[in-house]
């Protein structure tokens, strides 16, 4: 089997709408690394997306999705329940933060955990009207575009979108947007377009994902839940890419002493299963008629089984400390290429989600051919990394938590190359 014949076949097969990165495609894959069909062998820094975080085809992961096929592979919870579904839950609640009574309901994909929050948020408050921020990313359904504050390549041709959707800047200390220009923007749209009566939810990643691991300042978050509290807004945190250690901390509101009213999360909750969650205070969860949540998919009894054995391996494993280890050794690495890569604007992220934006030497000027040069060449040495941002000038880094050591200094050593090659 050859890429190229396999690439002809896609072409044919499959609509462009659906953009892939690379031409050649995966026949298995171990932890950190994967091979073609053709055998060469790749460092995976993309990681399905964030989904990886106990990377590829963790043997606590596999043997828990077996034990599993030998008994039920799906019932639709809500016809039939089983009990992996409840200590799931129960375990959710219990690591989340919030120091209130929580309850949670599973899905199958971020976009589906959106659309429920926001479901959830208006059944709470009888209100329709959602926040949103410039350059966040909550998914491909109707109104998770809606709430996406980047147009291309989301949203482009599939308006118009749901209503009563707005959004406001985020913060970006390279691109002088202050917290107090967030604030005061969302301050004037209760002044020009919404009052404040009509708000449901504001939505926030802790670290924005697609729009370039941009971090919410504390100072924004004591904000918002400021906001909220005197207007009788939920607050949700969108914790699809940030969630279970990749920002030093199981979640990223940990950063944070104020706690979301909703949390919602997947990717690497499952390890590589589609599944996801919304998580959150008691009254605000129940607030649905029975039967106004669920999905044939939602909670599938395989992703639920991975998603336990997760939880395991991140906990005994100490993921949440190996992932801000090894993100202080990516920071260090990016700082020490500064001085001969002039074109490195910014290096940001907490914990194991960093990123670094590239701009025009001297300026602010976002980058776009450089960052596409590094790209390609880090592709080209066997190296996958992953564009961001409202630019397209940002590298973001989302190798496994579990990457094996020498695996991680040889991808450093491709990216010091790269980075001074570009």
């Amino acid at each position: 089997m050859k890429n190229a014949d396999l690439q002809q076949r896609k072409n044919a097969a499959t609509p462009r709408g659906v953009g892939v990165m690379c031409d050649f495609y995966a026949a298995r894959a171990e932890n950190s690394e994967l091979w073609d069909v053709e055998g060469r062998r790749y460092i995976d820094f993309a990681a399905g997306i964030a989904v990886l975080n106990t990377g590829h085809r963790h043997p606590k992961l596999v043997a828990a999705i077996k034990q599993q096929l030998d008994h039920f592979t799906h019932t639709a919870y809500q016809i039939v329940p089983y009990a992996s579904y409840v200590e799931l839950a129960e375990r959710i609640n219990t690591l989340a933060p919030g120091a209130f009574p929580k309850k949670t309901a599973l899905f199958s994909t971020g976009a589906e955990a959106v659309e429920n929050a926001i479901k959830i948020a208006r059944a709470a408050t009888g209100r329709a009207a959602v926040i949103a921020f410039s350059g966040g990313f909550h998914g491909r359904t109707m109104m998770g575009m809606a709430l996406t504050g980047k147009v291309v390549p989301y949203k482009v041709g599939f308006g118009p979108f749901p209503g009563d959707v707005y959004h406001v800047p985020f913060p970006s200390a390279l691109h002088d947007i202050s917290t107090e220009d967030s604030l005061s923007a969302i301050q004037a749209l209760f002044k020009s377009d919404v009052e404040a009566k009509r708000v449901a939810a504001i939505i926030i990643e802790p670290v924005q994902g697609e729009g370039g691991f941009q971090a919410a300042p504390p100072e924004l978050m004591h904000g918002l839940r400021r906001i909220c509290d005197e207007h009788g807004i939920l607050l949700i945190a969108d914790e699809v890419q940030t969630g279970f250690a990749r920002t030093g901390k199981l979640f990223a509101m940990e950063h944070y002493d104020v706690a979301a009213d909703l949390i919602t999360m997947a990717k690497s909750l499952a390890g590589g299963m589609p599944l996801s969650a919304v998580c959150g205070r008691t009254e605000i969860m129940d607030a649905p008629a029975p039967g106004g949540l669920g999905g044939t998919y939602a909670g599938n009894p395989l992703a639920v089984a991975s998603a336990l054995a997760v939880l395991d391996v991140i906990k005994e494993e100490q993921l949440v400390e190996r992932g801000a280890r090894l993100g202080d050794q990516l920071k260090a690495t990016l700082n020490e290429l500064r001085g001969s890569v002039p074109a490195i604007g910014e290096i940001r992220g907490p914990g194991a989600m960093v990123a670094v934006e590239f701009v025009k030497p001297g300026s602010t000027e976002p980058d776009a051919d450089f960052t596409k040069r590094v790209q390609t060449l880090a592709l080209q040495q066997g190296l996958l990394l992953l564009s961001c941002g409202t630019y397209g000038n940002v590298i973001r880094f989302l190798f496994p938590l579990t990457i094996q050591d020498a695996v991680m200094d040889e991808a450093l050593a491709i990216l010091r190359q790269v980075l001074r090659a570009a």
